[in-house]
């Protein structure tokens, strides 16, 4: 949702419950904070390592798309989930290539590798994959983080949007408290 959308969708809560937190501040925090993580933590994979890990999953078994988004976001530990427009469009294009068919069965295609795809698999085979590639460890490490840190902020903008000043009050002190456990945890040596 746009924060134009949420503003306005709440727009009318600034005097009730939870006064004090407009829900369009609240939300504009919380995209704020989800685009430091994006930058610093998120992990962004070229089109080549989305083909690598295409080949390199394909050599295992046949599978469908979702199947391959879901086993690249779990072999990189959640640290990186390629979306339906980069896989598809690379399933197609190794289709074109010859290095993979495709087998529809009740409305869904799974992909496979042909010899020649097969081939190139065993070729690529000695490089790790993509998931397995040092930046996609060291971002998986920190992939935690950044999901705990917009859980949290998407509780307390719930808290902001349908809480009573009480709740609001109680929620502010959990902030600062997490706030300064955090800063504690940097300062042990």
């Amino acid at each position: 949702m746009s924060n134009a959308f949420m503003g306005d969708r709440f727009a009318g809560r600034r005097g009730g419950a939870g006064e004090g937190w407009p829900a369009t501040a609240v939300w504009d925090a919380m995209e704020q904070f989800r685009g430091q993580f994006d930058r610093k933590a998120g992990m962004r994979m070229g089109r080549g390592d989305v083909r690598a890990a295409v080949l390199a999953l394909l050599a295992e078994k046949p599978m469908h798309g979702y199947q391959i988004i879901h086993e690249i976001e779990e072999r990189s530990a959640g640290a990186w989930k390629p979306s339906p427009g980069s896989v598809y469009p690379t399933l197609q294009l190794l289709a074109d290539e010859g290095l993979i068919s495709a087998e529809e069965s009740n409305g869904r295609k799974t992909y496979s590798l042909t010899d020649e795809g097969r081939g190139t698999a065993h070729a690529a085979a000695d490089q790790p994959a993509p998931w397995e590639a040092p930046s996609a460890r060291d971002s998986g490490r920190a992939s935690a983080l950044p999901k705990a840190g917009i859980d949290l902020a998407q509780a307390a903008a719930q808290v902001g949007r349908t809480g009573n000043p009480e709740q609001v009050k109680q929620a502010v002190a959990v902030l600062e408290e997490a706030r300064r456990k955090l800063y504690s945890i940097l300062a042990q040596d």
